[in-house]
């Protein structure tokens, strides 16, 4: 913004200089105007000749004892009703802010983490209604990008990010399941070797998702090259490859959400499995974070646990 035909306003001193003049201009009088500022009257007078200079133009005139606005006066006073209006909506947009009842939150999670995080967002404008949240969906490679960026207030990731910088703290418990159909040949297997899974045809995210990350570090990990059938694009493509028996997939046992799964998949008795896996709350280290956001993760932090206690997250 260029800010040459103004220059002359922003001097030190010229808004406390506005102050006095629309309280002269209102009450008619300099001398009331410092007494209701608590000023001395030299120093009223000598407020109002500077900010007349800085107009270069006369503000008021005085006949006898009662003082008017010139027409550059006038035009002048109605500018200060515009701009201390305007001070008044930005103090109370910055009020918000400093509130943890009112101002934004901004929330970008995993594809597996928008089966319970909008729950814990509703929860929370529940107690606080003066708040507004938003919750976008990304598979990691877009988390990390938007971390990068500073894009949202927090990011929700199962896999912590490896990168510089980031204050990452965790959540929830993320416990990964081999899952499969009901009908599949090892639903009613025990202790089944992982060696195991290379031979059976494996349903997979696409590039960029944590989950697919964590599954074929698993995979390499054990010198085993996985079955890959089929990439999908998301968790509800791969349940449903899974119920027109395509194959079988590794994901969070929470995909499901917090509640029980449907009876028509099973997790399949795999050694090592269930994964031991958490859920992140990630933002860059530095960040400023509102009064918002610091009582939320507070919130989610406290929630958190009451959901392990609970036994709903186990």
């Amino acid at each position: 913004m260029q800010q040459t035909n103004i220059r002359r306003y922003l001097k030190h001193g010229t808004l406390p200089q506005l102050r006095l003049f629309e309280a002269s201009a209102r009450l008619g009088s300099f001398t009331r105007a410092a007494q209701e500022l608590n000023m001395a009257q030299p120093t009223a007078s000598a407020q109002i000749k500077k900010l007349t200079e800085t107009v270069g133009l006369p503000l008021f005139e005085q006949v006898g004892k009662q003082i008017y606005l010139t027409d550059a006066g006038k035009r002048l006073y109605e500018g200060c009703q515009d701009l201390f209006h305007a001070f008044e909506a930005i103090e109370e947009s910055l009020s918000g802010m400093r509130s943890a009842d009112r101002g934004r939150l901004r929330l970008a999670v995993s594809t597996t983490g928008k089966c319970f995080m909008p729950r814990l967002v509703g929860a929370f404008i529940e107690q606080h209604p003066g708040i507004e949240a938003s919750v976008q969906v990304h598979n990691r490679q877009t988390l990390v990008e938007r971390l990068r960026r500073n894009e949202d207030d927090l990011y929700l990731f199962a896999d912590p990010p490896e990168i510089p910088e980031v204050v990452t703290q965790e959540l929830l418990p993320n416990p990964l399941v081999v899952l499969a159909r009901d009908d599949h040949p090892l639903a009613r297997e025990k202790d089944i070797p992982f060696s195991r899974l290379a031979e059976e045809p494996l349903l997979v995210r696409e590039e960029g998702s944590g989950t697919r990350r964590i599954m074929m570090r698993l995979f390499a990990e054990r010198g085993l090259a996985p079955r890959i059938r089929m990439e999908l694009g998301t968790n509800e493509a791969i349940k449903e490859a899974i119920l027109a028996g395509m194959g079988i997939t590794i994901m969070s046992r929470y995909t499901f959400g917090l509640d029980p799964e449907s009876s028509r998949y099973v997790c399949l008795d795999v050694e090592g499995f269930p994964l031991e896996n958490h859920w992140y709350l990630a933002y860059p280290s530095g960040k400023n974070l509102s009064e918002v956001v610091r009582r939320f993760l507070d919130f989610a932090r406290a929630e958190a646990k009451a959901l392990v206690r609970r036994g709903t997250i186990q």
